[in-house]
Formats: structure tokens, C-alpha cells, sequence
């Protein structure tokens, strides 16, 4: 089964850039799309982006477009998420998932990694 790991998460300041990565191990799925969700305390987990794998179509939710761009290299296994202009509100600890279309099934997800954005 995969095994997904974030890292890059750290203290900026508003306005300040960070990238994230997860690098994934033991995938065998022939398609599947990659992304990242977060989660602030006391809210529920929030969609921020996904990158179909083999396309490498993203999407963004639209609290993030045009400051986030989502994208994964083939060697390393590895799905990244570069954050710009941050903000406060993107205080949150981030996790990656992968979702598998063929074979078809539920999300494996990492162990997440803290962004905190300072005003």
C-alpha cells in the first residue's frame, strides 16, 4: 500500500512563501490523482488542490487560486505544493492524500505538516 510523507511546513510571515512536498512510496495504482487537504483547529478538514498524475491537470479551491500552484515530478515520487502570498487564514496543518481511479478505492493520506503564517 502507498506511503505518503509531507514536509516543508514551518513559521512565515503574512506575505511569505513556503513549499511543501509528499513523497510517496509503494504505488502500484495505473491512475490516481494527488492533492493536498487542511485542517485548522476547531474547522473541518478544507480541499486546497489536486493534480490528476498522469495529466497533470490541477484544480484549486478558491480560497487559494492564484497564491498556490500544485505539481508532482515522477523521480522522486513526489507531489508539491508551493504557497505564496501567504496569509494568516492559511494557518493550518496540511496533509497530502492519493486517491486511486484504477484500480478504484479510498484515499491513502501522510501524517501532515504545520504551517503557521504569522500577521
Amino acid at each position: 500500500q502507498p506511503h505518503l510523507v509531507e514536509s516543508g511546513g514551518g513559521l512565515v510571515q503574512a506575505g511569505g512563501s513556503l513549499r511543501l512536498s509528499c513523497a510517496i512510496s509503494g504505488n502500484t495504482f495505473i491512475r490516481y490523482i494527488m492533492g493536498w487537504y487542511r485542517q485548522a483547529p476547531g474547522k473541518e478538514r478544507e480541499f486546497v488542490a489536486r493534480i490528476t498524475w498522469s495529466s497533470g491537470r490541477p484544480y484549486y479551491a478558491d480560497s487559494v487560486k492564484g497564491r498556490f500552484t500544485i505539481s508532482r515530478d515522477n523521480a522522486p515520487n513526489t507531489v508539491n505544493l508551493q504557497m505564496n502570498s501567504l496569509k494568516p487564514e492559511d494557518t493550518a496543518v496540511y496533509y497530502c492524500y492519493l486517491e486511486p481511479l484504477l484500480p478504484s478505492g479510498d484515499a491513502y493520506w501522510g501524517q501532515g505538516t504545520q504551517v503557521t503564517v504569522s500577521s
